[in-house]
């Protein structure tokens, strides 16, 4: 084995995705055999307005290359506003990000109903191309915890 398929990069995903929609998008493409990367982890949270931006950060500190929040459709919420506070936080989290010096497309808000199983695993699978064209997340390696 070379030194190279050693250190081939994989990358570490994080997808936050709401229970009423995104999760279900989910379970939907993996019960129609719709394949995306084993590369994205994701955690089920009750509502897109849940996710803190703390989390996102955190997410990166320990080691993300990339994160995704996945939500219902503007209008469409189980909560009724939800997503709205979800997009305003993620504009916020997202001009943080920029000064940090992270880059753009490290981080992404995506609409996905509950319905939508082909645009759940289309998203993961572009998601996971634009990590891999970005390389590893280094910008953010001071902060990281190191095992």
């Amino acid at each position: 084995m070379s030194i190279e398929a050693k250190n081939e990069f994989k990358p570490k995903i994080v997808a936050f995705c709401c229970n009423w929609c995104s999760y279900a998008g989910a379970d939907l493409a993996g019960s129609s055999r719709l394949t995306y990367p084993a590369d994205v982890k994701i955690i089920r949270v009750p509502c897109s307005c849940r996710v803190n931006p703390m989390f996102i950060l955190r997410a990166f500190e320990k080691g993300a290359d990339g994160v995704i929040l996945c939500g219902c459709h503007p209008g469409d919420c189980h909560y009724s506003t939800g997503n709205y506070y979800a997009r305003r936080r993620m504009t916020l989290l997202f001009s943080m990000l920029d000064y940090l010096g992270v880059e753009n497309g490290r981080t992404r808000v995506e609409w996905v109903s509950a319905a939508e199983g082909v645009k759940f695993s289309q998203t993961m699978n572009e998601f996971v191309e634009k990590i891999y064209s970005l390389g590893e997340n280094v910008r953010l390696g001071d902060l990281r915890c190191r095992n």
